[in-house]
């Protein structure tokens, strides 16, 4: 049977290796072979999120995950510990399990509460028995913000493995929140990615500069118009762009005016079916690489993609074309062979 062309850890050495810097030159080479679509005056810019590959952030789970990682630290380093509460844990666990149950709603909120003092004791039992300047003190540091951290905290920890992920409320209805972090997509009119940049969770106004100089670090040139939604308040112009944002008409516009800036704001629109494609085609619905790094990395590559395959469905069209008007030609040319033959 045929192997895979490689393993996988050589890609993960290979991203390693040629870094952020490396990638964004795979995009720019991606803008470079679409030619003159790259080149237009007006961009569309939006925003949007890439999730973590993490799993919906409780308390709980990341107290019972605390818990393992003591346990395992413990073991490796050869610590007795004081108890294991395994008998415990598994009765507290099938408490919570059923917690959405009426009756169980109080019993579920008391087994909360134990397993968080659990952790709090194995975090300082380990603390107290590991020496001084071990190699596990910042994982404890990490699980002792966990535990302090509560509902209204700033810069919370949603993961234990992931601890940049941040938590973004986009309004959705079906979403409320999603973690992971934001990212900037910028679109030119004939359809070309010239700019993808990711951000933690700032507000869309301050995403707007770095966007358009990753656009002119990429391109050359910064566009002389970019349309933009309501979330990006603040600045009418960066460095001779002109950020054009949907506002209401004013009595002075003239007719062709307010038709003109409807119709621009329409195509704007048309940014989200590209970031809709983007997410289920060319993986940036979810990130598997790691840090911040890895976020920045997937984003750059799920542009540098999207700008390739376009490139190679202008071509499929233009091949399946030429298919086409020769499969025509030589339809003609037997069609008039035939009459003559039967002419004569």
């Amino acid at each position: 049977m045929p192997g895979y062309p490689c393993e996988a850890s050589e890609l993960v050495h290979f991203r390693k290796r040629i870094g952020e810097k490396g990638i964004e030159l795979i995009l720019q080479e991606s803008i470079r072979v679409n030619g003159q679509d790259s080149q237009d005056e007006q961009v569309s810019v939006d925003t949007t999120v890439q999730e973590k590959n993490i799993t919906f952030p409780t308390d709980a789970k990341l107290h019972q995950k605390i818990i393992k990682r003591c346990q395992v630290i413990a073991k490796q380093e050869q610590i007795p510990l004081r108890q294991s509460y395994e008998r415990t844990l598994k009765q507290l666990k099938r408490v919570q399990r059923f917690r959405n149950h009426p009756k169980n709603k109080k019993r579920a909120r008391k087994a909360d509460k134990k397993i968080k003092t659990i952790a709090g004791r194995l975090v300082r039992e380990l603390e107290r028995k590991l020496p001084v300047g071990s190699v596990y003190q910042k994982d404890l540091q990490l699980y002792k913000q966990v535990l302090a951290q509560e509902r209204h905290s700033k810069g919370k920890i949603y993961s234990l493995h992931e601890v940049d992920v941040c938590c973004i409320s986009k309004g959705k209805e079906h979403q409320p929140y999603e973690f992971g972090n934001k990212v900037s997509i910028v679109l030119t009119d004939s359809g070309v990615i010239v700019g993808a940049m990711g951000f933690r969770n700032e507000y869309d106004g301050h995403t707007l500069r770095p966007a358009l100089e990753q656009v002119k670090r990429l391109v050359g040139k910064l566009p002389k118009q970019a349309k933009v939604d309501r979330g990006y308040r603040g600045e009418k112009n960066i460095e001779g762009t002109e950020i054009l944002l949907p506002t209401p008409p004013h009595k002075t516009q003239s007719y062709y005016q307010k038709r003109k800036l409807s119709r621009l704001h329409r195509k704007r629109a048309g940014i989200e079916a590209v970031i809709g494609h983007l997410k289920t085609d060319l993986r940036l619905k979810r990130n598997f690489y790691k840090g911040i790094l890895g976020d920045n990395i997937n984003i750059m590559l799920a542009a540098a993609a999207f700008n390739f395959k376009r490139l190679m469905n202008r071509y499929k069209v233009s091949f399946c074309l030429f298919l086409q008007r020769l499969f025509y030609s030589l339809q003609s040319f037997l069609s008039v062979k035939n009459k003559f033959k039967y002419t004569f």
